[in-house]
């Protein structure tokens, strides 16, 4: 039965948002401090950004690097920021997915999500 004739636990309502909000922050955290990579051009160039995005090295083999043709190795650069970019979204994806449907799929109203 529920308490309040049929009204949802407001408290316990606020107790679950706070948890929820906790469990995300962590998880954003965590993201931050996680590292992943991606390359191009064979490993000729790689990229390492954390788990939000942020850009933390790039690693150019000195065989990708022709003075006559700079244009190669920055698309090259692109790609591989981009591959790691890609690789960061997908693990944003696998930590903060369920945390984001379980703030949005039954809402809380007022809440970002």
């Amino acid at each position: 039965m529920i308490p309040g004739g049929g009204q949802p636990d407001m408290q316990q309502l606020l107790q679950q948002a706070q948890k929820m909000q906790q469990d995300l922050a962590t998880a954003q955290e965590e993201l931050a401090r996680t590292e992943v990579d991606g390359q191009a051009g064979g490993g000729l160039v790689k990229a390492t950004v954390t788990g939000s995005g942020e850009l933390r090295a790039l690693v150019i083999d000195p065989k990708a690097v022709d003075p006559e043709d700079t244009e190669t190795l920055a698309d090259l650069v692109v790609a591989a920021v981009q591959a790691a970019n890609e690789n960061a979204q997908t693990l944003q994806q696998q930590k903060l997915g369920p945390l984001a449907q379980g703030l949005g799929g039954g809402g809380i109203p007022g809440l970002p999500f």
